[in-house]
């Protein structure tokens, strides 16, 4: 027994010490070529997703938390991160002991409030301010919304300062306002007439009514404790999704340190195709002209007198992912100015929520052609003879006069103007 111990001990240790020294950048879903803007996006990302707010009484969900915030904290500074790249772990781990910083020397929710605000709670506390949503307008090809894709757009976005961590201060010191002794408002004596004095309270106009100051001055904010600089967002427009979508990415507006950020609002617009350049249709395809009307497509297709009249002709109209519609008359089929075709199951796809997947298969709606017949301005003389005398043969055996049977008179009727008159 004392021997299966002393076996045991020692594999249990290394077990725990395996635990603890977790891949950083296998937790941030990251190599190590990894950029600061990766790293950052990362745990903006993951921090989010196993907040104890968003996941009550889930002690997982808690524990990664944690862990995502120690691997941010040490992949985020420049000195940890090559002390963990080159020596590992246990040397950051000795660093942090030695009180050198870095590697996960400060609670995780005061980290995440750094990036959200509101005390490093995910949504609004009781008597917290939350900030304004922020909405912006993002134009994606039709393209894009028939295939789906995952892109990228950026907005002026106002970020909490990291140089001060939010204090305004480049020494990340603050003080009490000696002007309103920290309180933020002020007791003001107004005298509204002679022997007649009112007290009232005004928000301190030296520290702006957040009752505290500071003395050196943060270079990169200039004391404004935020900072506004592009913010990168990847936006995913799934299969089929509506025109106008708006998505709603929780707590990405304008951070700050008084207040809970707000809601980023994302509306996904579909945008005019361009007419050139590579990037409006780098495939080259013809469904880039396509209109949309909810699930289903429009395409106007020109014919020439001859197709409309005598048939015999074939369209291969490339599709917005590629494949082909085949459009078509077999000779002798007339096709009439402004007839609608319908093409079923070629217009976009349905949107569903589990896509097309083993518990959904995607249905499409209908692709309508519209043919417009292009008449010549003018014949040449010889096919214009060989023409008139193909329809006269062919009027005088089996033709009909429009004229003749619209019941309308032979010779104008003239108006007697002076009768009228009278």
């Amino acid at each position: 027994m004392r021997l299966l111990k002393t076996i045991l001990l020692p594999l249990l240790a290394l077990a725990q010490a395996a635990l603890c020294a977790e891949d950083y950048y296998k937790v941030l879903g990251l190599d190590k070529q990894a950029s600061d803007r990766q790293i950052k996006s990362a745990y903006r990302q993951l921090s989010k997703k196993y907040h104890p707010d968003k996941n009550p009484n889930d002690s997982t969900a808690h524990d990664k938390f944690v862990l995502v915030a120690e691997a941010y904290e040490a992949l985020s500074d420049a000195e940890s991160r090559q002390i963990y790249d080159q020596y590992g772990y246990d040397a950051l781990k000795q660093r942090k002991q030695q009180g050198g910083g870095g590697g996960g020397g400060h609670d995780p929710f005061d980290l995440f409030s750094r990036f959200f605000g509101g005390g490093g709670h995910y949504g609004s506390q009781p008597g917290q301010r939350r900030g304004h949503n922020v909405e912006v307008k993002v134009p994606v090809a039709l393209r894009d919304f028939y295939n789906g894709r995952t892109t990228e757009f950026q907005w002026n976005k106002q970020e909490i300062c990291e140089e001060c961590e939010g204090t305004g201060a480049a020494d990340r010191v603050v003080h009490a306002c000696t002007a309103c002794a920290g309180r933020g408002v002020r007791t003001v004596r107004q005298q509204l007439a002679p022997g007649m004095v009112t007290q009232v309270q005004m928000q301190c106009d030296a520290c702006g009514g957040r009752g505290k100051s500071i003395k050196h001055r943060c270079k990169a904010c200039g004391g404004e404790r935020v900072v506004r600089r592009p913010a990168t967002v990847s936006l995913t427009v799934q299969r089929g999704m509506a025109d106008g979508v708006r998505i709603a990415y929780e707590n990405e507006a304008d951070a700050s340190p008084d207040y809970v950020a707000g809601d980023l609002i994302v509306q996904v617009v579909e945008k005019e195709p361009e007419l050139e350049g590579e990037e409006s249709n780098p495939d080259r395809v013809d469904g880039v002209f396509f209109r949309r009307k909810e699930d289903d497509l429009f395409w106007r297709e020109v014919l020439s007198l001859r197709e409309a009249l005598m048939g015999g002709w074939t369209r291969n109209v490339t599709h917005l992912d590629g494949h082909v519609v085949r459009l078509g008359r077999e000779r002798g089929v007339v096709v009439q100015p402004n007839h609608v075709e319908t093409v079923p199951g070629e217009g976009m796809p349905k949107w569903h929520e589990d896509g097309d997947s083993v518990y959904h298969k995607t249905e499409f709606g209908n692709l309508y052609v519209e043919y417009t017949v292009v008449l010549p301005d003018q014949m040449d003389s010889g096919m214009e003879k060989d023409l008139w005398a193909v329809f006269e043969k062919w009027r005088a055996k089996n033709g009909i006069d429009l004229h003749k049977d619209s019941g309308r008179p032979d010779k104008p009727v003239m108006h007697d103007h002076e009768h009228d008159e009278l």
